[in-house]
C-alpha cells in the first residue's frame, strides 16, 4: 500500500476511535492542571495548546489550571532571591509574593493564553483574584517537638490553601465560548494574597463545576509500583492502601489525594499522565487505551 494510502488509513481509523468519546464528552467540562516538561518545552506547549483548541471546537469545554514553579525560581534568582522550601513548600514572604503573582498571573498565564489564541483558540486568562474565583486561607504546617509536648507551627508565609470557589466568572467564560486559563493565586479576608498549589486549585475547581475530568499533567507516566510498572483503574481503597504500603510517597502523594478527593466530591473520574508525551491530553480523551492513571470513585 502507498505510504500516503496507509497514512490517510491510519489517520481515519484515529477519527473513528474518537467519534464515540467525541459524542460522549460534548458539552462536558473538563479541568486539566497544565504544568511540568508541557509547560516549558515549546514542541510540548504547542501540541497542549492544539489539544485544548480541538477539544473546545468539537464541543468540550476544557478549563486550564497551571502551575508555575521553575519560572518563579528563574526570577526571584535573577533578582538574587534565595528560594527556600519547606516540606515542598516554597517559603513566600511579601516580597516574593510579589514576584508570584507577576509571574503567574503576568508572564505565565498571559504565554499560555497568547499559545492557545495563536493556535485558533479564544482563552482568557485569571488569577483568583478575578470575580473572587478563588477565597484562601493562610496555610500553616506544623512539626512535632520532642522538647515539649506542643508541635512547631511553621509559618510559611503567603502561602494558602482553597476557602471557597466561586466560579461565576468561569461559567461566564464558557458560556461564552472561551477558554479559562487560571492562575492559582487566592485572596484572604485579610485582603493579602496567597500562593496555593496548583493541583489543589484545578481539584476544587473540578468538584465545583462537577467536571467530566480532572487531569494532572505530571512528570511521570502516572502512578508506578514498586516493580515501575504502571498502575490505573485505582478505587479509594487501593489508594489508601497504597499509601500505607509506602508505594504512593513523596510528590505523588499530594496529586493522588488531590485527584481521590475531587471523584469522591462528584467529578466522574481524575487522572494523572505524563505531559513529556506529545498530545497526552487528546490520547487520554479520544482514545479507548489512553494514558497514565485513572482514579474513579
Amino acid at each position: 500500500m502507498p505510504v500516503q494510502a496507509e497514512r490517510a488509513r491510519d489517520i481515519a481509523r484515529v477519527l473513528t476511535e474518537a467519534l464515540p468519546y467525541i459524542r460522549r464528552f460534548r458539552g462536558k467540562t473538563v479541568v486539566i492542571k497544565y504544568g511540568g516538561n508541557a509547560m516549558t518545552e515549546e514542541r510540548l506547549k504547542s501540541g497542549f495548546a492544539r489539544d485544548v483548541v480541538l477539544m473546545k471546537l468539537v464541543g468540550i469545554n476544557p478549563v486550564v489550571v497551571h502551575g508555575g514553579g521553575p519560572q518563579i525560581g528563574q526570577l526571584l534568582e535573577r533578582v538574587g532571591k534565595e528560594s527556600r522550601f519547606i516540606d515542598g513548600m516554597r517559603v513566600t514572604d511579601a516580597e516574593t509574593m510579589d514576584i508570584v503573582e507577576m509571574v503567574l498571573g503576568g508572564l505565565v498565564n498571559k504565554d499560555i493564553v497568547n499559545l492557545i489564541n495563536r493556535h485558533g483558540g479564544c482563552a482568557v486568562g485569571l488569577t483568583g483574584k478575578d470575580g473572587d474565583l478563588i477565597r484562601a486561607r493562610k496555610l500553616t504546617i506544623t512539626r512535632p517537638t520532642p522538647e515539649t509536648e506542643a508541635p512547631e507551627i511553621i509559618d510559611l508565609g503567603h502561602v494558602g490553601e482553597v476557602e471557597s470557589i466561586d466560579t461565576g466568572v468561569v461559567d461566564m467564560l464558557v458560556r461564552g465560548n472561551f477558554i479559562p486559563v487560571i492562575a492559582p493565586i487566592g485572596v484572604g479576608e485579610d485582603g493579602h494574597s496567597y500562593n496555593i498549589n496548583a493541583d489543589l486549585v484545578a481539584g476544587k475547581v473540578a468538584e465545583v463545576l462537577q467536571a467530566e475530568k480532572l487531569i494532572l499533567l505530571t512528570n511521570t507516566p502516572g502512578l508506578l509500583d514498586k516493580e515501575g510498572h504502571l498502575l490505573t483503574g485505582l478505587d479509594a481503597a487501593r489508594v489508601e492502601a497504597l499509601i500505607a504500603d509506602g508505594t504512593i510517597h513523596g510528590g505523588m502523594l499530594p496529586k493522588i489525594r488531590c485527584a481521590l478527593e475531587a471523584v469522591q466530591s462528584g467529578v466522574r473520574a481524575a487522572h494523572i499522565i505524563d505531559g513529556r508525551l506529545e498530545h497526552a491530553v487528546l490520547v487520554e480523551i479520544f482514545t479507548d487505551e489512553g494514558v497514565g492513571t485513572l482514579i474513579r470513585s
